[in-house]
């Protein structure tokens, strides 16, 4: 890659940081929000699941990506970046449950653009041998803004509480856009498609809908992120609930677990790219990191069974390490499919869709844990519906190479 493409993928990869850095702090600070604004263990729950409403359905009602296939990508991700960060400072303000509910909302919005703007980037700018690794390191980015939310969150909000540490990251969050501003990618390739361009058409949301392969792996994502989300909001309270750590040792062990996802993608992305640089085929490489990383993810059930807390929190390092393998290829897969002239769209549909597992998981473990005061069942659906996502990538999705766009499309299976 040139020097160009390593710094724009810097940016992106700080982007999809700060991205995940503002989802985590609600869990950062949830027993302190809970406490302060009087709130129950169902309501957390409705609250830890907010962001996630109006996030999914700015991409599966295909917003986001209309916006990022029809205007300039470039500007559009700055757009949503001022949003989010924006509304990740006023929460700070909030001193009432419908005001940090409506926020959090707001906050879905503005961050429903970030993925489709990465793939779109990534078909148009990226080989597929330089994928992986670039899919990984906006992965890594994504799992270390939890790691250092919740290490860095844990620590200031047991210092200073959870206001401050609200403004204070919203508000140095901004910073991002002066260097984005002036090294962000420019060209027709980051321009809107023209529709009227006869030899390349821009295939419609209908047409992108009508394929298998979406199908399959939007089943499959809603299956891994509800293993993720589950990690990423509940963790905190259950290490601090169940485990009965403190405030600064929970920020410690949920940071590593979230960090050791950011290592193994990394390390993932980079030996798939070397995988197919050696003339393997992306449908080999890709499925056989998606797979094994999902099914050996299960290894989160026995967390909550074991009593002995060293073996546990053995157990949980090395469930998050295995999801990494999955993690990293994960949009590699989508991009190689949809292609640049689909690329936006189909990541909005697939991550729109998949991301209805961030309302489903918060608010069920809440449910769970009010109704019989410990988290079993919720680690048991944890495992299951991670195995169940091995199976759609596997199996399900099909051959992984380029979709034919001008071809009829095949009807989704009955």
């Amino acid at each position: 890659m040139s020097r160009k493409d390593w710094r724009i993928l810097a940016l992106l990869v700080i982007s999809g940081f700060l991205n995940y850095f503002d989802r985590a702090n609600l869990s950062a600070g949830a027993t302190n929000i809970q406490h302060d604004l009087g709130l129950t263990n169902y309501q957390l729950g409705q609250l830890l699941s907010a962001f996630f409403w109006t996030y999914a359905a700015c991409q599966l009602l295909g917003l986001s990506g209309w916006l990022v296939d029809r205007f300039n990508v470039s500007w559009i991700l700055a757009a949503g970046f001022f949003l989010w960060s924006g509304a990740t400072a006023i929460t700070g303000a909030a001193g009432a449950f419908a005001t940090v509910f409506t926020l959090r909302l707001l906050l879905g919005v503005g961050e429903s653009i970030a993925y489709p703007s990465y793939s779109r980037i990534f078909a148009n700018h990226y080989p597929e041998h330089h994928r992986g690794l670039a899919n990984a390191l906006i992965d890594a980015g994504t799992k270390s803004g939890p790691a250092l939310g919740t290490l860095i969150g844990g620590l200031l909000i047991a210092r200073n509480g959870w206001r401050v540490f609200f403004v204070a990251l919203g508000a140095a969050s901004l910073l991002w856009l002066l260097p984005w501003f002036a090294w962000m990618p420019r060209g027709s390739a980051t321009a809107a498609h023209r529709q009227q361009d006869d030899a390349n058409p821009t295939p419609s949301i209908f047409a992108v809908i009508r394929r298998r392969p979406l199908l399959f792996t939007a089943l499959g994502l809603f299956c891994a992120n509800y293993f993720w989300y589950f990690l990423l909001t509940w963790l905190p309270p259950y290490l601090e609930k169940e485990r009965h750590f403190s405030k600064t040792k929970m920020a410690y062990v949920g940071s590593l677990a979230y960090l050791l996802i950011a290592v193994s993608s990394v390390i993932c992305g980079r030996l798939s790219d070397i995988w197919i640089a050696h003339g393997h085929t992306p449908n080999r490489v890709r499925k056989t990191f998606a797979g094994l990383g999902l099914t050996l993810a299960t290894l989160i059930l026995p967390v909550a069974i074991v009593r002995d807390e060293t073996a546990a929190m053995a157990l949980l390092m090395l469930s998050c390490a295995c999801y990494g393998l999955f993690s990293s290829n994960i949009y590699a897969i989508t991009q190689t499919l949809a292609g640049p002239r689909a690329a936006g769209k189909w990541t909005s549909v697939q991550n729109g869709f998949g991301n209805l597992a961030g309302v489903a998981a918060p608010w069920f473990t809440g449910w769970v844990v009010q109704r019989t005061g410990e988290f079993y069942l919720a680690f048991l659906a944890a495992a299951v519906i991670s195995l169940c996502g091995a199976v759609c990538y596997v199996i399900g999705v099909g051959p992984i190479r380029p979709v034919e766009w001008d071809s009829p499309s095949p009807r989704l299976p009955a």
